[in-house]
């Protein structure tokens, strides 16, 4: 019999324990090399956990368990070969039969093999109230996908349940809080307990920037491939102002302030787990095709739940974007250990004054939240401004140019 430890990896530097989020294969299932076995949890992301060689696994840790990195949590024996898959000729047609137990055997019950999901899936019908049992899996071994979730709701919710409502029962659950979102508590408890955070607002008419936009939009997907957003012009106005308050883009290590030559921007981005924020490095250098082609490929990264550790890691700034799902106002709180974050907002036309006259205008409202150890008044006030200065004129974002808006958007 030849065994082969199955030990709890390094998820990064400074982590040394995890959380076994579940496993998604059971005790004495016969496994193929590279089979993604369980879905581990840091404070810092999910994990996927596979098999490096094929055969019979054995499980010595426990669903929920909590473990060190470098623990043994499995055992694979490898004299015990995967299912193989016997092509036969029946009535004409191809048929594959299994010659041994596969991972998820006709006696298993349906309800826990359904639980088999992928974490976006998972995450998506825990957010959406899904039972895993009415999702019928696609994936191998008939695990669940988001493809799958996503046609299940494609599928439409009944009448009966939108006429009956949603709860009714008067049951209630508790399941323990991810080792992720424990950690995210506890970082933004600190702030608020260990910064002196104050937030200042202020108004930003949309309106060049939306001309700028709807010009140039069909010309800059053609050419670069992406869509021109509003958060490329955010992020390229935000690196400017950095530029001109530096310590907007610092951060305090002790009795020192730390100050940086370039601006990593995280970028918060919605996934199924939750908000996360990965970063755009050396935005400041960087052209909007250039942010907007970082950003969707990060998003995508969130939303597939592949973001890495690195990838959330040292940023200098973050902007954070409440208005996609319809928020007016907020305060945003401070990523540390940086120093400050801007929010961004809805975009609603109200009625405002310009030149003595009253018009119809599209405003977003934006919010600078930050710490006033580091940062005082004056500067988070103008840093603000200076944002608002040049989303409302596009053409301070760049130099010279018959077509500043052109240059702007790189055609």
């Amino acid at each position: 019999m030849a065994n082969i430890e199955v030990k709890v990896p390094s998820p990064g530097e400074s982590i040394s324990e995890v959380r076994i989020a579940q496993w998604l294969v059971a005790d004495g299932d016969v496994v193929k090399k590279d089979q993604v076995i369980a879905e581990i949890d840091s404070d810092k992301a999910t994990l996927e956990l596979s098999a490096e060689e094929g055969g019979k696994i054995s499980l010595l840790a426990k669903a929920d368990e909590t473990v060190n990195v470098g623990d043994v949590v499995a055992k694979i024996d490898t004299s015990v070969k995967p299912a193989k898959k016997e092509v036969k000729e029946v009535n004409g047609a191809k048929e594959a039969k299994e010659e041994a137990r596969s991972v998820d055997p006709p006696g298993r019950p349906a309800a826990e093999t359904a639980a088999h999901a992928t974490p976006v899936a998972k995450a998506v019908m825990a957010e959406k109230g899904i039972a895993s049992d009415k999702v019928k899996g696609t994936g191998p071994n008939g695990r669940i996908t988001r493809g799958d979730v996503e046609a299940y709701i494609a599928g439409g919710v009944s009448v009966g349940t939108l006429m009956n409502g949603w709860g009714g029962s008067r049951n209630s659950s508790r399941a323990k809080m991810s080792t992720l979102r424990k950690k995210v508590g506890e970082r933004l408890v600190s702030v608020k307990n260990e910064t002196a955070m104050l937030t200042t607002f202020n108004e930003v008419d949309m309106s060049a920037v939306m001309a700028v936009r709807n010009q140039y939009k069909d010309k800059f997907k053609e050419k670069h491939g992406v869509s021109l957003g509003f958060m490329s012009f955010f992020t390229k106005a935000v690196t400017e102002a950095l530029r001109l308050f530096p310590n907007v883009n610092a951060q305090l290590d002790g009795e020192e302030v730390v100050s940086f030559d370039y601006a990593d921007i995280g970028i918060a981005v919605s996934s199924p787990k939750g908000l996360m924020v990965p970063v755009v490095r050396n935005a400041e250098q960087m052209s909007l095709a250039e942010i907007e082609g970082a950003i969707k490929e990060l998003a995508i990264k969130a939303r597939d739940g592949k973001l890495s550790l690195a990838e959330m890691t040292g940023g200098t700034f973050t902007i954070t974007n409440g208005g996609v799902f319809g928020s007016m106002l907020s305060t945003p709180i401070i990523n540390p250990p940086q120093s400050a974050i801007l929010g961004m907002h809805n975009i609603v036309e109200r009625p405002v004054a310009v030149n003595g006259q009253v018009v119809i205008r599209p405003v977003m409202y934006v919010a600078l939240s930050y710490d006033h150890r580091i940062i005082d008044g004056k500067e988070s006030v103008s840093f603000l401004f200076k944002v608002k200065e040049m989303l409302e004129d596009p053409a301070k974002l760049v130099l010279g140019g018959k077509d500043p808006g052109a240059v702007l958007a790189g055609l």
